[in-house]
């Protein structure tokens, strides 16, 4: 079986991670891309208006995702990755784990931060989809190769 990194990167910080991490392990990618792109005023955590903050205020928001094609069969690890808002996952990674059946897959998450952990998101993800096997949480921030290699044994 094989893995896959499945990742959401609004600044492409999130993005480069992933395609390290894709390369360390020999894994295939896939991008969970929104249906209406975040633009920088969107992002903005300051403006309690703008999309992000409005989104991770409402934990049920879901903001669509662009490709709802993605084969899961092959696929016996599943490494999700995402930058940290609001000290846990967006509400887009929910957005993926109610598209997608990953039961049955180790899944380990990943992410980026500029000062938070994810482990917040492991515990929050973990309570809203007990079906699902969230192996560990991981901060990729600038990571080494051989922090990924160690990472990837891990994982196996």
């Amino acid at each position: 079986m094989k893995s896959l990194v499945a990742y959401f990167s609004a600044t492409g910080t999130t993005e480069d991670a992933a395609l390290k991490l894709a390369e360390a392990a020999g894994a295939d990618t896939f991008r969970i891309a929104p249906l209406q792109p975040y633009t920088s005023a969107d992002l903005d955590w300051r403006n309690a208006h703008s999309r992000s903050t409005v989104e991770m205020k409402n934990r049920q928001s879901r903001p669509a995702i662009v490709d709802k094609t993605l084969d899961l069969s092959k696929y016996s690890t599943v490494y999700i990755g995402f930058p940290i808002w609001w000290y846990t996952a967006p509400t887009i990674i929910n957005t993926f784990l109610d598209t997608y059946d990953l039961q049955g897959k180790a899944i380990i998450l990943f992410a980026t931060s500029g000062g938070s952990t994810p482990q917040k998101a492991l515990t929050e993800l973990r309570a809203a989809y007990p079906q699902l096997y969230f192996k560990s949480a991981v901060l990729l921030n600038n990571a080494s190769d051989e922090a990924l290699s160690r990472l990837v044994k891990q994982s196996k």
